[in-house]
């Protein structure tokens, strides 16, 4: 798919947009003035794989632990600001690698400069983060909740940041209904070219959560939007990251991980597919190859319906059959057969 070209950002040592792969982000729900308990919190969601972690900065005290917990965490940090301008700058001098915050509502331009002049020190990006449930009053009397009025709040944003020269900028416009959040996107992808942060906000639990994401930010994904995702999750924050990779994965955009794809259960299955699937499915997440397997209930389905895969199983009641690329290789026990189709996944 063909990826929309955007301007790139550095987040830390993390590109995003640009030609970057899409960058999976979380944030942590632990008190950030606990600097352990936020650290051990960042090294969970680092070896789930997350690549860029917010914190959120309620007061001074905890824009000071920004520095603590930056030095010692693996990933960068972004710190999440409302309102207070003052805030954001002792946030970028402590040591956070982005700010998020909206320039339209941190007070005159003497704040907003305050900002951008602490981040262009230190080469710190400004996420703009639009959400439809607080857009600005004269927005509202416009436009509504309405993407179009989503847009034209990001727009506002941007120009004060631009006024100040300021371009080092990263975008959201999320909304808690996917249609919302999608159409958003798409209108204004088409009239900027800043690096797009995507995700539904307030998704809700696992669930449904997960849905509303998959949904909302894999369409957006497809079109070739979107250059960071968090999928936010009623949950342990590392259920967000695990759900994002499942998500980029299902559409083919992870890297070196394998496919699996499997058939439903019909009448004429003669073994437990539901167990052999999950068996498969455990055992490919030590495997760090781009390659598809199948594993099929019987041979009516087997060969030929998974023919694109480059190697494959299909279930009988005492043999089953492996094959390569629709073509069948060899009979095997069932009680071996998950072993030898593993055997073969390691030599590819």
């Amino acid at each position: 798919m063909n990826r929309r070209k955007t301007r790139q950002i550095f987040v830390g040592n993390v590109p995003v947009g640009g030609d970057a792969p899409i960058a999976v982000q979380s944030m942590c729900n632990t008190d950030t003035r606990n600097v352990d308990a936020t650290l051990s919190q960042i090294e969970r969601l680092t070896a789930a794989g997350c690549k860029i972690v917010r914190v959120a900065v309620v007061d001074k005290e905890a824009a000071h632990a920004i520095g603590k917990i930056a030095e010692r965490a693996n990933v960068p940090i972004v710190a999440d600001i409302h309102f207070d301008s003052r805030l954001a700058v002792e946030a970028a001098a402590a040591g956070a690698a982005k700010i998020r915050i909206n320039p339209g509502n941190i007070g005159d331009d003497g704040k907003v400069r305050d900002v951008v002049n602490a981040c262009r020190a230190k080469n710190i990006p400004i996420r703009i983060g639009v959400n439809g449930g607080s857009l600005e009053k004269e927005i509202l009397a416009k436009y509504g909740v309405s993407a179009r009025g989503m847009v034209e709040s990001a727009k506002g944003h941007i120009d004060i940041l631009r006024k100040f020269d300021f371009e080092d900028i990263c975008i959201s416009v999320k909304a808690s209904s996917v249609a919302l959040t999608v159409d958003a996107y798409r209108m204004l992808s088409a009239e900027i070219d800043y690096p797009l942060h995507l995700g539904v906000t307030e998704a809700g639990t696992v669930r449904i959560g997960k849905l509303k994401s998959a949904v909302g930010i894999g369409s957006l994904l497809l079109d070739g939007i979107g250059d960071t995702i968090r999928v936010s999750l009623t949950d342990d924050p590392v259920c967000e990251v695990e759900t994002a990779y499942d998500l980029l994965h299902a559409i083919g955009m992870s890297e070196n991980t394998p496919q699996l794809v499997s058939c439903p259960t019909c009448g004429r299955c003669m073994i437990d597919l539901i167990h052999i699937a999950k068996e498969v499915e455990e055992r490919l997440y030590d495997i760090k190859k781009p390659i598809k397997v199948a594993v099929m209930g019987c041979v009516v389905n087997g060969p030929g319906e998974a023919r694109e895969a480059d190697i494959g199983m299909a279930g009988g009641k005492e043999m089953g059959i492996l094959f390569k690329k629709g073509e069948i290789v060899k009979k095997v026990p069932m009680n071996e057969i998950v072993d030898e189709l593993m055997k073969m996944a390691y030599k590819i």
